[in-house]
């Protein structure tokens, strides 16, 4: 069950974060430029949910590969 909630918020997270490719201007971004902007996103929304389950921040070889299954989803 762990896997299909993780799985959802991953796709969550892409669905915020395709909302949130926008320019400056208002444009939404394309090439280039989007798939930055959506890595960088996934990766920061991932960040976020990076905490082991006494509540602390996780690091080392588990940050990496909690971080590694969030941005793959």
């Amino acid at each position: 069950m762990g896997g299909a909630l993780s799985t959802m918020g991953g796709a969550f997270a892409q669905e915020a974060c395709e909302a949130k490719a926008v320019s400056k201007d208002g444009k939404p971004l394309a090439g280039a430029a989007k798939t930055s902007f959506l890595k960088k996103c996934k990766t920061d929304a991932c960040e976020e949910k990076a905490v082991g389950s006494d509540g602390r921040k996780l690091s080392g070889a588990a940050k990496t590969s909690f971080m590694k299954k969030c941005q793959a989803s």
